[in-house]
């Protein structure tokens, strides 16, 4: 009995491994998108990762499941401090993060357009062109429609050609 539990764990321990080495990076950079900042976004990827371990045996898909989270984690991060800024002096989001990199023109008007959606047309954008996933999952890691992801996708649009005509 006692070697099948032992067998199963290398198993989990190894998908786990196998999972991480494929996915941790493009999760940290849709966090960094959606937050704006670093540390966060590697926390945010972290604990997703440890949520999933947790519920390992429960998750059918893995990426879809970590996508989801870090999204989730995200708009709950920024919500947070959007109301800290509100009420208090805190800088805003990803200005210690853009302060730290000197990026030529072109890449500060994108990451300025970018600042101007909102988290959840961010991470829209960033799983619709980095990872080129369809709309369905998209919706998925969004907790949408489908329909709801073209309306992101259009408004946003339409957000980054208004700012970067203006640049």
């Amino acid at each position: 009995m006692q070697d099948v539990a032992v067998e199963l764990a290398a198993r989990r321990d190894e998908a786990f491994d196998r999972v991480y080495a494929a996915q941790y990076s493009t999760l940290v950079r849709l966090a960094y998108l959606t937050t704006g900042n670093a540390a966060t976004a590697e926390d945010v990827a972290q604990d997703a990762f440890a949520d999933w371990l947790r519920r390992f045996s429960e998750v059918r898909d893995p990426a879809a499941y970590l996508r989801r989270a870090v999204v989730s984690r995200c708009t709950s991060w920024v919500r947070r401090r959007v109301l800290e800024r509100r009420h208090g002096s805190v800088p805003p989001i990803g200005a210690s993060d853009r302060a730290a990199t000197a990026p030529d023109a072109d890449t500060a008007a994108v990451r300025a357009a970018l600042g101007r959606l909102n988290p959840r047309q961010r991470a829209a954008v960033f799983l619709r062109f980095y990872l080129d996933l369809p709309e369905a999952e998209i919706a998925a890691a969004l907790g949408c429609r489908p329909g709801t992801v073209k309306s992101l996708l259009h408004r946003s649009f339409g957000v980054l050609r208004e700012h970067l005509d203006e640049h």
